[in-house]
């Protein structure tokens, strides 16, 4: 696995380190996520200046053409800023979908505006009894002459609030659970009898339940074939985990990193506590709980770039490996720290809060664990194999 990063990925990889070490300190990130958008209109446009709303996209729709391995770079380097724009819910969610399944005229419409930094996006997908199955699916859209009536409710909508359009997935036939039967599509957020109802999550990103009452669209509305957008989804959401447990990786070694220096100055009876043997040891394991999730990581951005066999289950071990890895850098980040770890003034609580966050979208550690187990050990009874996401760590 050849993990040496091109001349154009060091120099993505740095711009964004620098921008968030120049323009994005504590103090302007928790202001930005204070304010009424919960991110910065300003920052959007820097981005977009820059060419990072561009990474995902194909060349020929006038993007960078980037990669899994692109993506992974700049959330992690966000991941260590604890950047709040909606990188993930307009360019990987709703620029991904519109990618993979939009029509010429579609892509077209909307993509240089997503590059351009024009337009904020959101894919509601969720709802209230779905849990983590992108497959249950009670919002109806009937035919209505050239086009159709939506209707049903969506919850916790990344970006919800402030997306002039969304992407809805609903079902067009079949039962509730049927993969079969779930169509995408392009809604604009402002259209009659939508609904939206804002609310902030702890980790300060301001989401919406968007309730669709009769909502009329035309035909050209619809992204993609009709009954065919599971698999769309569960593409588009699978390259949207890898960048998730990238953020993920940035921020535990933000935590690490700020846990070790603080140790270094804080003193207890005279002397640094860094030299007590008990918390070396505490910060040696956080050191391979981040060292493990980095390797599981690069293994699974490899296997989804060459579109191995392994992918899935790799994305599946990656994902447990996160949370449970999460956990503890994240525990022992706010001990060692002492009470002041919880303190809404002291940045570690706000790292762990989207630490916390992020186990839970697209499914936390204990729904990929069954998902992996299913791909790993086979039919229940099947004689399991001696291999966990652990051990996947491990080997990667």
């Amino acid at each position: 696995m050849n993990f040496d990063f091109s001349e154009e990925q060091v120099m993505l990889r740095d711009s964004v380190a620098r921008f968030v070490q120049d323009q994005y300190d504590f103090d302007t990130r928790r202001s930005i996520v204070d304010s009424d958008a919960a991110f910065s209109a300003e920052n959007w446009q820097t981005f977009a200046e820059l060419g990072w709303l561009s990474i995902p996209f194909a060349e020929e729709d006038g993007g960078f053409g980037g990669g899994p391995l692109d993506t992974m770079l700049v959330m992690e380097e966000m991941g260590r800023g604890l950047v709040a724009e909606p990188f993930l819910a307009t360019v990987l969610l709703f620029g991904g979908l519109i990618q993979k399944a939009g029509s010429s005229a579609q892509k077209e419409a909307w993509l240089s505006r997503i590059i351009g930094g024009e337009v904020q996006g959101a894919f509601a997908y969720l709802e209230r009894q779905s849990r983590f199955d992108l497959n249950d699916v009670s919002t109806a859209a009937s035919a209505d002459g050239d086009g159709y009536v939506i209707n049903g409710e969506k919850t916790v909508v990344f970006n919800g609030a402030s997306a002039d359009a969304l992407v809805v997935s609903a079902r067009t036939s079949g039962e509730q659970y049927d993969e079969a039967g779930i169509s995408l599509f392009i809604v604009d957020a402002t259209a009659d009898g939508v609904d939206t109802t804002s609310y902030r999550l702890m980790d300060g990103q301001l989401v919406a339940n968007i309730r669709l009452d009769n909502v009329k669209v035309g035909a050209d509305a619809l992204l993609g074939a009709a009954d065919q957008g599971f698999s769309v989804i569960k593409a588009v959401t699978d390259d949207a985990t890898l960048a998730l447990c990238a953020e993920a990786l940035g921020i535990m070694g933000w935590l690490n990193a700020t846990t070790v220096e603080y140790t270094r100055t804080r003193e207890q009876f005279g002397v640094a506590i860094s030299t007590f043997q008990a918390l070396q040891h505490r910060m040696v394991e956080t050191f391979m709980a981040f060292e493990q999730t980095k390797s599981l990581l690069y293994r699974a951005v490899s296997s989804a770039a060459d579109g191995s066999d392994e992918a899935q289950k790799n994305l599946h071990a990656l994902k447990v490996i996160v949370a449970r890895h999460g956990k503890l850098v994240g525990d022992e980040a706010i001990q060692i720290h002492g009470g002041m770890g919880l303190t809404d003034e002291l940045a570690v609580g706000h790292y762990v809060k989207r630490l916390m966050m992020i186990n839970t979208i697209f499914g936390n550690g204990d729904y990929h664990q069954q998902k992996f187990n299913t791909i790993a050990y086979g039919n229940v009874g099947a004689e399991a194999p001696a291999e966990s996401p652990a051990k996947a760590a491990d080997a990667a």
